[in-house]
């Protein structure tokens, strides 16, 4: 007894990396597994069919699978993943927004064209999968669903030369914090992960930055997302939504989110002299703030 069974779920950029090893979770915990993958290269250029491997390794597994190879940066291709479920399985419970690109350059040397292939890809192709699942969710009062969008720390940090990708993964949060609004209602919870694991498109990156990368070490891989994803996606989680979960190298931590830190009001309207005052005053709480919640957020050992 797995802790999805009788679920349906798409996972989408399920192909490689943190995709594939949610879907193959997935399918150990029970689920019906739809696995979108483009089958392109890390910069989105390219097509290819990898998601039939993950299907076949399902397959091996006992569970049920079906691909997808639609691209999500577009209206059609969100709604075509989304039939795929309906077509195979009948019904989709849990929609995971995972597929990704990168084209990382300072703001200096960024192309158009880089800025709006990663928007697409990632922001806009969160919306392309999710309207068509939320309206079935409405249109059947189908109970108990969920949402997982990815975001990074790039967007939620900010990383220097991803301009692109941080304004994205920054949106999605965004977007998700909505979401779970809207849906609520519904009785489906929509929950957003940081990720931090070696795949192919961070491994360049953390080499570029001289760090060591122990491809042999589950708690360095993407296999170290997926469990939390599953969790999530399980009935124990269903009073747990809109929140910002950040997985990385055996640690989980949940992430604050915008909220007053201090606040000063005033009858008029604000004068120099005043913001000379008031200012200041804001940015050291600020600081204070940060400190605690640094001190408050180490790491505790289970």
């Amino acid at each position: 007894m797995g802790v999805l069974d009788g679920k349906v779920a798409i996972v989408t950029g399920a192909g490689r990396g943190i995709g594939r090893e949610i879907a193959l979770d997935f399918a150990r915990q029970g689920a019906r597994v739809v696995v979108n993958d483009l089958g392109g290269n890390a910069d989105g250029t390219g097509s290819g069919r990898v998601a039939d491997e993950v299907v076949a390794e399902i397959a091996k597994l006992g569970g049920k699978a079906a691909a997808s190879y639609d691209s999500v940066a577009t209206m059609a291709g969100g709604l075509a993943i989304f039939q795929t479920a309906i077509s195979a399985f009948g019904a989709c419970d849990i929609l995971v927004n995972n597929a990704g690109i990168l084209r990382d350059k300072t703001i200096f040397s960024m192309e158009e064209s880089d800025w709006d292939a990663v928007i697409a890809v990632h922001l806009k192709g969160h919306f392309c999968c999710t309207q068509p699942f939320a309206r079935y969710v409405r249109e059947t009062n189908r109970r108990g669903c969920r949402i997982i969008n990815f975001s990074s720390v790039s967007g939620l940090f900010g990383n220097f030369g991803q301009t692109n990708y941080g304004a994205a993964k920054a949106g999605i949060a965004g977007f998700a914090r909505v979401l779970a609004l809207e849906l609520a209602k519904y009785g489906c919870t929509v929950n957003t992960i940081s990720p931090g694991a070696a795949t192919r498109m961070t491994i360049p990156l953390m080499q570029g930055r001289g760090a060591e990368v122990d491809l042999d070490n589950p708690l360095t891989g993407p296999q170290q997302i997926a469990p939390v994803v599953s969790w999530l996606c399980s009935e124990a989680a269903q009073e747990f939504t809109a929140q910002i979960i950040h997985v990385s190298r055996g640690q989980v931590a949940i992430m604050q989110q915008p909220a007053l830190i201090r606040d000063f009001k005033t009858d008029h309207l604000w004068t120099q002299d005043d913001l000379d005052r008031v200012m200041p005053a804001l940015l050291a709480a600020k600081k204070a703030h940060d400190a605690r919640a640094k001190k408050e957020a180490e790491p505790e050992a289970i």
